[in-house]
């Protein structure tokens, strides 16, 4: 079994899902303390543990579709921001709107 197919096996344990909503939840509360230093690193801190957060919580998700529903454009950035598929899908789908 190669190692990308036992870290595959290790992330669908409710363990580990538990584990990374935790690391997640850690990293967005030491963000204002990482925001202190100079640079951009309270932005990409609060990046991965939003993502790990969204990625590991129902909850989470569905406050997250709420939010896009009645802020689409905020949405749409915080997509790219999360490299998510579905702003990749509405990008191609709007040029293809904007050509036709």
């Amino acid at each position: 079994m190669k190692w990308l197919d036992r870290l595959r096996v290790l992330n669908a344990t409710e363990a580990m899902r538990v584990a990374q909503l935790m690391v997640g939840i850690l990293l967005v509360l030491v963000t204002p303390l990482v925001g202190l230093l100079p640079g951009p690193g309270g932005v990409v801190v609060f990046g991965i543990g939003f993502g790990l957060i969204l990625r590991n919580s129902a909850w989470a998700k569905r406050r997250y579709v709420t939010f896009k529903r009645k802020r689409p454009k905020m949405g749409g950035w915080a997509d790219w921001g999360l490299r998510r598929k579905s702003a990749k899908r509405r990008g191609q789908k709007a040029k293809f709107e904007k050509r036709h």
